[in-house]
């Protein structure tokens, strides 16, 4: 197949899918108006290990909006899919817009204390899955060991579809997903910029020879 056959093929697979989840989200967003509002707030925290200091770690902090790559079957078909943010999210009282497709969440920095505590919470949520799901407030917490650092996710929302025996276990499933996606996704950064720093001395050797000086061995 010529490759712009086979990618007309995958964009239109692509739109399939996310038309498909739209009508999912729509429907279970419909059965959520059926109940009462709920109040009780639900938390789910989500841990990794990372093999950088606490320090590299804050630099590579991303929201779910930010994390480049394209979020799992699961994720797209529960949750819009998310393109950007915009604002500074490490400076408290900041606004932080966070752009989905079709709708977008305002978040506020209410603690930053770097390299070891962010904390925001959802201001606004305009994501279509209103009746099912209000997000609350969010936290990164950076811990050191020894060869690196801890970092816990944790999210807050509040559940309306009811029985909740019976949607507690999506809807945490759903937020360790989340946590996972975000929290993978710095972990190829990190990853990305120490293999940046590694390489990058051999490279400033072999483009700036010294002047009138003897060719560097090449590595």
């Amino acid at each position: 197949m010529a490759p712009d056959i086979a990618e007309q093929s995958e964009g239109a697979e692509a739109a399939d899918l996310e038309q498909g989840s739209q009508v999912l989200r729509r429907l279970v967003n419909d059965v959520g108006a059926w109940f009462p509002r709920n109040s009780k707030r639900e938390s789910v925290t989500t841990e990794i290990r990372l093999d950088a200091s606490p320090a590299s770690v804050w630099k590579a902090l991303r929201f779910y909006e930010e994390i480049p790559n394209r979020p799992g079957p699961f994720l797209s078909a529960l949750l819009p899919l998310p393109l950007r943010s915009e604002g500074e999210k490490t400076r408290v009282g900041a606004s932080i817009r966070c752009i989905y497709q079709g709708g977008h969440l305002l978040k506020r920095i209410t603690v930053s204390e770097p390299p070891h505590l962010l904390r925001f919470d959802v201001l606004e949520q305009h994501l279509g899955i209103e009746n099912s799901v209000s997000m609350g407030e969010g936290c990164y917490e950076i811990r050191p060991r020894e060869g690196g650092s801890d970092v816990l996710l944790t999210t807050q929302y509040v559940g309306h579809l009811r029985p909740r025996f019976l949607f507690r276990p999506v809807e945490r499933m759903l937020a360790h997903h989340v946590h996972r996606h975000i929290l993978e996704g710095m972990r190829t950064l990190l990853r990305a910029a120490t293999a940046l720093t590694v390489s990058e001395p051999h490279s400033l050797v072999r483009l700036a020879p010294a002047a009138g000086g003897p060719r560097p061995p090449v590595a």
